[in-house]
């Protein structure tokens, strides 16, 4: 049985259509998830929406709508997006789902009964916006730390004992230390347990758009704890029959968030699942922020970054490859036009797709069209770079397990530009004037070079990779990891067809290229 490997996107909030924030964390989940499946793994890759809380049901008002017909509308929009950016997700789940409404409520009851719920009342500020309750210390000039507006509320609420897992979440920390990456943030979250924790605030009864209390309709859950839930709920958990799907997935692998949501995984998560006595997730990965032509993206400035208009224009790989080779993943990142070409029509068509393009034409125009076979004898310098690519799936486990998915495209094309070195001082087109066993010897190892380069890259460029080995005439039942390394080199003999561009430069409007 392959190995299972669980991970899983915030669920996305539905008072607003889909952005590159939205595109940016799906889009590292998918090439996590494609590279887990190729290297043997029975992945489960989880997306969907967040559909309860007063921001949503505000939206809706606004709107003259039912809530639930809102945020089938906007979810809707959130679903379409992981088909048109080709993203692999095997579930999208809504949280105004009936399964998931069984799954809160399990949760909650269990909280419940281990008594880490009781009934109070709750007076302090809270952010529509952020759907967060903030304390007096956080708010400056009338405002959350995120820059949300607050409301001073008072009502009655069901309170989470929060404030009597914060040595146990200390010392999971301790014993855990790569729960939380990079490490910056693990370090933010540390310190805000360390700092002390008070009792949460786990449901509302001013409004009733939410999962309702089990045995207390005038109350529902508070959306986070609603929110969260939405991992277990789609593994089974609370569900009839579900309990071999939870068991073999849970808990989750990973849980990839953005840093503005790290304190929820990170903290109330675990804290909920300790109290429940229920398995913690293994990791929670926090990536930054885009800015856009060095901009904070906000709808006031009219620049948010729409990913489907990115892809349009630049080519949908083309903007995978921009969005995770560009910063260090976790970092905060910028978008500009010049950043995005400087990218597609270096990286892109003059490294990778001249490399491919020169050494399949010279195969086609000088080996009849045929693949050279892999030859009997190899020298140093063939060794040299068959070496580099051998190791390649080491490194590339390494990078992506650590969510380093800038590190393994840069190994990926550390590579290419060390085979464009070799085609250089091998001249190949030289060769064939005064030696041509040796010459179609040197476009063996470049063409078994970019068989291997390409089943690396598919996680994030998916149809230009297939494209090259499709080029290749490599079978589409040869294209997982278990097909890297020396032990299934390229078969020679196959006959070609004449070889296209797979990447082309990008050209402004102007009919000037960048």
């Amino acid at each position: 049985m392959k190995p299972s490997y669980y991970l899983t996107t915030p669920i996305y909030y539905v008072n607003d259509k889909p952005h590159i924030g939205h595109a940016y964390t799906t889009l590292a989940c998918d090439a996590l998830a494609r590279f887990k499946r190729l290297d043997g793994f029975d992945v489960m890759f989880l997306t969907g929406t967040d559909e309860h809380g007063q921001k949503v049901q505000k939206s809706a008002e606004q709107k003259g709508i039912d809530p639930k017909a809102f945020t089938d509308e906007v979810s809707q929009n959130f679903r379409d997006l992981t088909s048109t950016l080709d993203f692999t997700n095997d579930d999208f789940i809504r949280t105004t789902e009936e399964r998931h409404y069984h799954a809160c409520q399990k949760l909650w009851s269990t909280l419940l009964a281990e008594g880490d719920i009781y009934l109070d009342s709750y007076a302090g500020w809270y952010a529509v916006r952020d759907e967060a309750f903030y304390a007096e210390s956080e708010i400056k000039d009338g405002k959350a730390p995120s820059g949300a507006p607050v409301e001073w509320v008072e009502e009655p609420s069901y309170f989470f004992r929060l404030s009597a897992y914060q040595d146990r979440l200390l010392e999971f920390y301790e014993n855990n230390p790569d729960f939380v990456a990079p490490k910056s943030r693990f370090n933010e979250v540390k310190s805000f347990v360390s700092g002390g924790l008070n009792d949460l605030s786990v449901s509302r009864a001013s409004f009733s758009w939410g999962v309702p209390v089990p045995d207390d309709e005038r109350h529902v859950m508070y959306v986070w704890l609603d929110a969260l839930t939405n991992y277990m709920t789609a593994v089974g958990y609370g569900q009839e029959n579900g309990d071999a799907d939870y068991a073999r997935r849970w808990p989750a692998d990973l849980h990839m968030v953005g840093k503005d949501i790290l304190r929820f995984h990170a903290v109330y998560w675990p804290a909920f699942l300790m109290a429940a006595k229920l398995p913690l997730p293994k990791r929670v990965f926090a990536h930054g922020w885009w800015t856009n032509e060095g901009q904070k993206i906000s709808k006031s400035l009219g620049n948010v970054i729409d990913p489907v208009e990115l892809a349009d224009r630049y080519g949908l790989d083309q903007m995978r490859y921009f969005l995770l080779r560009e910063v260090p993943f976790g970092n905060d990142g910028d978008f500009s036009h010049s950043a995005m070409v400087h990218r597609m029509n270096g990286d892109l068509a003059n490294d990778l797709g001249n490399l491919c393009q020169r050494v399949l034409s010279m195969i086609f125009k000088n080996c009849d069209a045929t693949m050279p076979a892999c030859p009997a004898t190899l020298e140093d310098a063939d060794t040299s770079l068959l070496n580099r690519v051998d190791g390649m799936l080491e490194r590339q486990r390494a990078h992506y397990d650590n969510q380093l998915f800038h590190e393994a495209l840069k190994d990926a094309w550390d590579i290419v530009g060390e085979a464009n070195r070799y085609v250089d001082e091998m001249a190949p087109w030289s060769l064939r004037k005064t030696d041509l066993e040796r010459m179609a010897a040197v476009l063996w190892v470049l063409a078994e070079t970019i068989r291997q380069v390409a089943i690396v890259i598919q996680p994030v460029m998916p149809t230009a990779a297939a494209a090259i080995l499709d080029q290749l005439r490599i079978p589409e039942d040869e294209r997982g990891f278990a097909m890297l390394g020396a032990g299934n080199r390229l078969a020679g003999a196959t006959p070609l067809d004449k070889p296209t561009p797979v990447f082309p430069r990008f050209v402004d409007d102007e009919g000037e290229g960048a």
